[in-house]
């Protein structure tokens, strides 16, 4: 990797380190919307890329990937933060869905199937399918969730309120085991997409091939788990997190 002056041979390098931007890149598009494209992805990645080779001086072996990995996912979300992860009508829809989640499971005391949630919110199961398709990106928490109905947003609060930090509240021991609760209670297939996505870090294509089905499906799945999990943090674990903590403060 050095060339004839003994330096460091920056086109060698950024070769060596091209399937870790495209790695990194694909990992992330279950988080992100369907308009969002891989190759602008990975185009913002190669900026994090050469801002690493350029910063780091200490080799460019296990710690310099380390130290990359963090470089090209900022750059990665450098280049989406202007954009909204979600069109704000889609991400209604999923409040919906969220919404007839919770009812089907008072009512039937289990995780509701596909077609049941479909025939609540009144759509075709394709439609639906299609839905959850689109709803790629669709996020556990917004920062709207800490906020409560009739009050203005939650950083408008409580910009100056350290009392009420939403890492601090998002770090609350009874969400936690809220959220921990809700996963054990995800039908077996969405469990495994979501251990296969943020434990073993597999991408939606490597997790198809390991559950046999299509790429899409699996976007499928992984929306439908979000919805699941946001369906029970967000519609009754948060709203007592967040009574609590308001609790602490006025103690």
């Amino acid at each position: 990797m050095y060339n004839a002056a003994g330096r460091p041979d920056r086109e060698q390098l950024v070769q060596r380190f091209v399937p870790l931007v495209k790695r990194i890149a694909y990992h992330l598009m279950a988080r992100l919307p369907a308009s969002v494209l891989v190759d602008d992805l990975v185009q913002n990645g190669m900026i994090g890329l050469l801002d690493a080779l350029e910063r780091f001086e200490e080799g460019y072996g296990a710690q310099f990937e380390t130290y990359a990995t963090q470089r090209i996912k900022g750059a990665m979300l450098d280049g989406l933060r202007d954009n909204d992860t979600l069109p704000r009508q889609l991400r209604r829809e999923m409040r919906r869905i969220e919404t007839a989640m919770t009812q089907l499971e008072q009512s039937h005391f289990r995780a509701p199937t596909e077609s049941e949630i479909a025939e609540a919110v009144g759509l075709p199961l394709p439609d639906y399918q299609r839905t959850l398709q689109e709803a790629r990106g669709h996020q556990l928490l917004y920062f709207e969730d800490l906020s409560s109905d009739d009050d203005e947003g939650f950083l408008d609060r409580h910009v100056t309120d350290d009392n009420a930090n939403p890492l601090r509240l998002l770090e609350d021991k009874g969400l936690r085991e809220a959220l921990v609760m809700a996963i054990d209670k995800l039908p077996e297939r969405e469990k495994m997409v979501m251990a296969l996505y943020y434990e073993q870090e597999l991408n939606l294509k490597e997790i198809g091939e390991v559950l046999g089905v299509t790429e899409s499906r699996v976007c499928q799945l992984h929306s439908q788990a979000v919805a699941r999990l946001r369906a029970e943090v967000v519609g009754d674990a948060l709203p007592k997190a967040r009574a609590r903590r308001k609790g602490k403060a006025n103690g």
